[in-house]
């Protein structure tokens, strides 16, 4: 009697990954965006403050980079090619900026790269979900 129950519970989860995925995206999305516009246009206000990135510089490249793949990401278009991109960045980032001073993560300050480069290597695979501009477009095809 417990496998059933225990299917039934597996079955309802399986059935609300498409959704799942879709949040997923929406909230890494978002916070990729806002991570960029820390760097572009200084808001939201950081404590302690972040170095400002002069205009075309390596660092307001990438927060560009975060910003635009992170807009297209939080709204589910061109979900594959901005993760691809959005990952790649934070794997840059991570290596250039954060492994230098520590070999692990934790020790480097560089565990948000980590993990958005990985969350965003995921995305590359699943794509945007059901919920996104990726999967109103493949319905109407």
């Amino acid at each position: 009697m417990a496998s059933s129950s225990t299917s039934n519970s597996v079955a309802k989860l399986d059935g609300a990954t498409p959704v799942a995925l879709s949040l997923f995206r929406i909230v890494f999305g978002f916070l990729f965006t806002i991570h960029g516009t820390a760097i572009l246009f200084r808001w939201p206000e950081l404590t302690p403050p972040m170095p400002v990135s002069e205009s075309w510089s390596l660092g307001w490249w990438a927060g560009a980079l975060e910003f635009l793949t992170g807009v297209a990401i939080l709204f589910g278009a061109g979900t594959r090619a901005a993760a691809f991109l959005a990952s790649g960045t934070m794997a840059v980032a991570y290596f250039t900026q954060h492994q230098p001073t520590g070999l692990l993560p934790i020790q480097n300050n560089g565990e948000l790269a980590a993990l958005f480069c990985w969350g965003f290597f995921l995305l590359i695979f699943t794509g945007g979900g059901s919920l996104s501009i990726d999967a109103a477009l493949k319905k109407k095809n």
